[in-house]
């Protein structure tokens, strides 16, 4: 059963970090960049890591992503249509 769980989470995050790189829309790619980070602190829970599932969280969901929609919404953004 964990093995079916651990795959399906796998290929979702295979399909978001596809969407990441190839979308049109920067915002878009931003805002997928949390999903991808609760996907991958999942994975690190089912694999028994809870350092690195925690430094994902706070680092990379977080963090990261808020400096990239204040950067983003600093600069001038044009959204594609």
């Amino acid at each position: 059963m964990i093995d079916l769980i651990f795959n399906m989470l796998m290929i979702f995050l295979l399909i978001t970090a596809f969407f990441m790189v190839f979308t049109k829309d920067i915002l878009t790619s931003v805002i997928t960049l949390p999903i991808f980070g609760a996907i991958l602190v999942v994975i690190f829970v089912i694999l028994q890591a809870p350092g690195p599932a925690i430094a994902e969280a706070v680092i990379a969901s977080g963090l990261t992503t808020f400096f990239f929609v204040i950067t983003i919404n600093k600069t001038e953004y044009e959204q594609n249509e």
